[in-house]
C-alpha cells in the first residue's frame, strides 16, 4: 500500500489526519483518487443525492478601504475621487429585487472604510431589517468588524453584540486568504493577523452567530501554510462548532498589484478535495463557480462539494479583477442535474427551502449584469 493510500484509508476510518498528512495529500498528483475518497467522506454527511445552493446577492455597499491589500482590484483609497459609499435607499431596492427573484440572504461587505461610524451599520442593518424582516444578513466580513471595533473604540465583543442585536444575522469568512501571519504580512500588511479574524469568528460564535470559513490558495504559500491554515480552521471548529461551511478558491492576480500565475482547475480541485479530508468538522463544503467557472463548479461536486454556494445576482470584488463567471439561477438547476444530482435551493443555515423535480426551473431568472 503506497503513503497516499495509507493516508487515505487512515481518514476513511475516522482518524483524524495532521499536518504531515496533510502536506502529503497536497504533493500527491493522484487527483482522482483524492477526489474518490473526498466524495466518499462527503457521502456519509450527505448521503441524498442533492446539491444546494442559496440564492443571494453580493451588495458592495463601499469600495473605500484602508487596507490596501496587494491582491485587491476592487478597493480606492480613501480621498479617491472614485470612492464611494452606496446610499441607503440603493441598498434597499437592491435588497427588494432580491426577494422578489425568491432570494433569502444578503452578503453585504465592503472595504474597511476609516470614515464610516459603528452607528452607519447598527442604523443600517436596523433599516434593513424594519423593511425586510425576512432577509437574513450575512454580512461584513472579519476585517470590516475589526475596523468597526477600531473606530469606535469598543471591545470586540461590544462591537459584535451591538451588530447582533442590530441585525447582523451571520459572518461570511472573507479575509482568511492564508491563515499564517508570515504570508499576511507580504501580501497584506495591514489586514491584521490570522488570529484576528479568527478572534472575530468566535466572538460571534460564542454569541450564538454563524460563521463560513474561508482559504485562498495561489499566493506563493507554501503547501504547510496551506495545510496550517485548515488545521487552524479544524481547532476552532471543535471549540466553538460555528462554522457551517467552507470555501475555497483561487487567487485571481488580473488588475491587481500582486502577480502570481494563476492556478489552473486541476489544483482547485485538489484543494477542495484535500479540504474535505482534513476538515472532519466541518459540514459543508461550497462550490467556487464565481472564480473556477460553472463547468469547474460542477466537476466539484465529484471531489467533495456538497453545495453550489450563492446564485450571487451581483457580484463586483471577484468581478474586478477580470474573472466575470455569471451564474443564474436555472443555470445552477441544469448544472447540478448534469452532475447526476438534484438541486435544492436552502437558507444560510441549510435548511432546504425547496427540492427541484426533474426539470422544474425558476419563475424568475434574474442576472445583473455590472
Amino acid at each position: 500500500m503506497s503513503n497516499i493510500d495509507a493516508i487515505l484509508k487512515r481518514a476513511l476510518d475516522g482518524e483524524r489526519l495532521g499536518l504531515e498528512d496533510g502536506i502529503a495529500l497536497w504533493e500527491s498528483n493522484e487527483i482522482e483518487k483524492l477526489g474518490q475518497v473526498a466524495n466518499q467522506l462527503m457521502l456519509r454527511r450527505h448521503p441524498e443525492p442533492i446539491t444546494t445552493f442559496v440564492v443571494g446577492r453580493n451588495i458592495n455597499y463601499t469600495n473605500v478601504c484602508d487596507t490596501y491589500c496587494r491582491f485587491c482590484a476592487f478597493y480606492r483609497a480613501p480621498g479617491s475621487k472614485e470612492g464611494y459609499v452606496l446610499p441607503n435607499e440603493m441598498i434597499f431596492q437592491k435588497i427588494q429585487e432580491t426577494i422578489d427573484v425568491g432570494g433569502t440572504e444578503i452578503l453585504m461587505q465592503g472595504g474597511t472604510n476609516p470614515d464610516l461610524p459603528l452607528s452607519y451599520y447598527t442604523d443600517l442593518l436596523r433599516e434593513i431589517k424594519k423593511r425586510f424582516p425576512t432577509i437574513h444578513m450575512h454580512s461584513f466580513s472579519p476585517a470590516e468588524v475589526m475596523k468597526m471595533k477600531e473606530v469606535s473604540g469598543l471591545s470586540l465583543e461590544e462591537v459584535v453584540r451591538e451588530l447582533k442585536e442590530a441585525g447582523l444575522d451571520s459572518i461570511p469568512g472573507g479575509g482568511a486568504e492564508i491563515l499564517d501571519d508570515e504570508i499576511r504580512r507580504k501580501i497584506s500588511r495591514l489586514k491584521g493577523s490570522w488570529r484576528d479574524w479568527m478572534d472575530v469568528m468566535q466572538t460571534a460564535q460564542r454569541l450564538g452567530m454563524t460563521t463560513t470559513a474561508t482559504m485562498v490558495i495561489g499566493f506563493g504559500e507554501t503547501l504547510e501554510h496551506r495545510v496550517k491554515h485548515l488545521l487552524r480552521i479544524r481547532e476552532a471548529q471543535d471549540q466553538t462548532n460555528g462554522f457551517l461551511a467552507f470555501i475555497v478558491w483561487t487567487f485571481q492576480p488580473d488588475n491587481t498589484n500582486l502577480k502570481r500565475e494563476k492556478l489552473g482547475a486541476e489544483e482547485y480541485l485538489k484543494a477542495v478535495a484535500v479540504s474535505r479530508i482534513m476538515l472532519d468538522n466541518i459540514p459543508n463544503l461550497q462550490s467556487s463557480w464565481v472564480t473556477m467557472g460553472p463547468e469547474v463548479g460542477k466537476l466539484s461536486l465529484q471531489y467533495g462539494c456538497n453545495d453550489f454556494g450563492s446564485t450571487m445576482i451581483e457580484e463586483n470584488v471577484v468581478s474586478a479583477a477580470g474573472t466575470t463567471h455569471k451564474v443564474n439561477n436555472n443555470l445552477i438547476l441544469r448544472l447540478i442535474r448534469e452532475a447526476g444530482k438534484i438541486p435544492a435551493q436552502r437558507n444560510t443555515h441549510y435548511r432546504i427551502l425547496r427540492v427541484f423535480k426533474d426539470d422544474e426551473q425558476f419563475e424568475h431568472d434574474f442576472v445583473m449584469q455590472n
